[in-house]
């Protein structure tokens, strides 16, 4: 996978019109969706499920950046073969749509842009009028789908993932070495090898000397060596048996809470993981160039793509960048538009041998994988530490560059290292964008929105519900206006070094809150090194990585209030009833206190009244110090969204739902009863 292959694609001609990339789509399910419900002038809508078959020349430039596409087993025509699931929802008619196809990169398998778009409750096979939510992404005629990317997604029903062969060397199985990270709430004896509920690849050899667990207090800690006696691959029943399992570690003593453990082992038979992008890309421009008989789409309606990511799957959508994946066999464009929502300054474990798709990065949870690493800005820069100069887009040609929405809230600065998408690697300057890309930052939001009233979870606080959602809705519509006819899109809107919005944590003016911790340390993104074959070919040798230096990580400023003073702010942020961060420490039960709760953010209110303020010691004004009624409020907030919707940041169809969540906000703080 050498970064600089893309850059062979400019050099070569290729004159074959759609080979042979998507060989068979299988259809498993076709139905009407909501009754047969219209939507708008794009009428009724249906879902077809089923799958897709590839197969594809190794040799074809475009695929040459599959790490290990060269142990790849391949059929009697010199192919690779492989499938994924896909799950599509589109206009009956589909001449009908507004001729744009929106792709979700499933979130470890699922299915979520109903929920951010269509204000609908998550489903894993939406269909009913109940699973469209209010319908507004089908009310604007797009056609939507989802196709398996992650080969090693957790065995549920509805969930899509793609189908990779396993890389061997010739026929001879091929090893390396893998890390699995444990972190516990409570004492637990034994743990999957995987992320979470995930697949985990087996041990090779359990006697092998490689094989090494650790134990560390803190993330920079050291790390203590655990006696190979006290561990085994092995599994405790319920009958508390002990019982031989290649894919699970055991501690005889039980991990501890508030501890992180590192194994390392040796592992075999490592599937072809960035078939999963490549599996995105052929989908998109067979749909774009060829349309699909089998689904009745004609080569005609499908006049552009945009992909949309959330965390893992936005982290997903950079990493494709990255590599080149947006430059298919036929050296076509495959996405126009690329939106890639609270990812932070992150890529991911994508395209590498023996990668963990899942495995991210947070304050306290999987740390040190290669998520957080060089480079960050989509315009080139240099790590003079490191002596290497890239970046995030060097190597797309102008044939094949997407416009691209950046998108993130408060949380991805103190928890994904945010910052260093906009800013130069010494934090001291703010960096130039490049013109097709934007950056939206949604202050005082943490990774996704809480609930409404709000509860407390993992944070110390309560969880932020601070709905940024509605612009989303309105900057999809943006997006889709670029890529059809050119019209640009709202300015962007972040917080930067030279307003004063964007400072070292250590310069932070948050005010002292009774009963409030401050915020901790951000998480860091490191100069790690895997090894020196990882960036060339995608294998990892050095595990735990090597930790050189961490990178300067700035935070945004915010008010005597505590809220931001930089990005865009939704209504209630901007005439606020509380205080709204980015981050939340960890309650104990849920962590060390003195660490960021992993995509948390904090709601406190202010006092209601001077008196309360008062008697609470709080610094902040109370709310009716700032606001003499409900209305009043209510028509602050009013006049807020009315400015957001003629700067093009919100749509004037969604004031009226703005509002009303206004007034609820304010009863559910004014009232005498209201739990707090």
């Amino acid at each position: 996978m050498p970064k600089l292959l893309p850059l062979l694609l400019s050099l070569v001609l290729f004159t074959s019109a759609a080979s042979a990339e998507v060989v068979r789509i299988d259809i498993n399910t076709r139905s009407t969706v909501a009754n047969g419900k219209s939507y708008g002038i794009s009428g009724s809508f249906e879902r077809i499920a089923g799958t897709i078959h590839f197969a594809i020349d190794p040799e074809n430039p475009a695929n040459q950046i599959v790490a290990d596409i060269d142990y790849a087993p391949r059929n009697s025509a010199g192919l690779v073969e492989f499938s994924s699931d896909f799950y599509l929802i589109k206009p009956t008619d589909i001449a009908r749509g507004n001729g744009t196809v929106l792709y979700e990169v499933s979130n470890r398998g699922g299915k979520g842009m109903l929920g951010y778009y269509n204000n609908a409750q998550g489903s894993r096979s939406p269909v009913t009028e109940n699973e469209m939510g209010d319908g507004f992404l089908l009310e604007q005629g797009f056609t939507l789908l989802w196709l398996g990317w992650q080969f090693d997604v957790p065995a549920r029903e509805g969930l899509v993932r793609v189908y990779s062969p396993v890389a061997t060397d010739a026929g001879t199985p091929i090893t390396g070495l893998v890390r699995s990270e444990v972190v516990v709430n409570e004492i637990t004896y034994d743990r999957s090898l995987a992320d979470r509920s995930h697949q985990a690849y087996e041990v090779a050899e359990a006697s092998h000397p490689a094989n090494v667990l650790t134990v560390r207090d803190t993330v920079e800690g050291e790390r203590r060596v655990i006696p190979r006696e006290q561990w085994k691959f092995a599994r405790r029943t319920e009958a508390g048996a002990i019982e031989i399992d290649p894919t699970r570690v055991y501690l005889e003593s039980g991990f501890q809470p508030g501890k992180l453990y590192d194994l390392v082992y040796v592992a075999k038979n490592p599937p072809l993981v960035g078939l999963g992008p490549a599996a995105v890309r052929d989908t998109i421009s067979h749909l774009k160039y060829e349309g699909a008989s089998e689904l009745t789409v004609s080569s005609d309606v499908i006049n552009q793509a945009i992909a949309w990511g959330v965390s893992q799957s936005g982290r997903f959508l950079r990493t494709f960048l990255y590599y080149g994946f947006n430059a298919d066999e036929s050296n076509r464009r495959a996405f126009d538009g690329v939106m890639a929502h609270v990812a932070g300054g992150g890529r991911g474990s994508f395209n590498h041998r023996f990668a963990q798709p899942s495995r991210d990065g947070h304050p306290f949870l999987n740390k040190l994988y290669p998520t957080d690493i060089f480079p960050f800005t989509d315009a080139e820069q240099t790590d003079p530490v490191m002596d290497m100069r890239d970046g995030l887009l060097s190597g797309i040609q102008p044939a094949h560059m997407p416009k691209i929405f950046h998108t993130n809230s408060s949380y991805e600065y103190w928890g994904r290292a945010a910052s260093l998408i906009h800013t130069t690697l010494d934090g001291t300057e703010d960096s130039a964008l490049l013109d097709n890309a934007r950056i939206y930052t949604f202050a005082g939001g943490q990774h996704g929105p809480g609930a409404f009233p709000p509860r407390q979870t993992s944070g110390q606080q309560l969880s932020n519900p601070n709905d940024y959602s509605w612009f989303l809705r309105s900057l999809v519509l943006e997006m889709n206006d670029w890529v059809t006819d050119g019209s640009p899109p709202p300015a962007s809107v972040y917080p930067r070094i030279g307003d004063g919005d964007l400072v070292d944590p250590k310069d932070l003016s948050f005010p002292e809150i009774p009963g409030v911790s401050q915020p901790a340390t951000p998480h860091l993104a490191y100069r790690a090194v895997y090894g020196p074959e990882f960036r060339s070919r995608g294998i990892v040798t050095v595990e735990p990585p090597e930790v050189v230096s961490a990178f300067p990580i700035l935070v945004p400023q915010v008010n005597d209030d505590g809220n931001e003073t930089g990005g865009l702010m939704m209504p209630e942020i901007a005439v606020p009833l509380a205080t709204y961060t980015g981050w939340n420490n960890f309650r104990p039960e849920a962590g060390p206190v003195n660490v960021l709760s992993s995509m948390q953010g904090s709601y406190i209110p202010f006092p209601r009244s001077q008196q309360e303020r008062r008697q609470r010691s709080d610094p902040r004004r109370s709310i009716l110090e700032r606001y003499h009624s409900q209305a009043e409020y209510v028509g602050l907030v009013s006049e807020a969204a009315i400015q957001l919707i003629e700067d093009g940041y919100l749509l004037a169809g969604d004031l009226s739902p703005i509002l009303v969540r206004a007034s609820q906000h304010w009863d559910y703080l004014m009232e005498e009863d209201s739990e707090q």
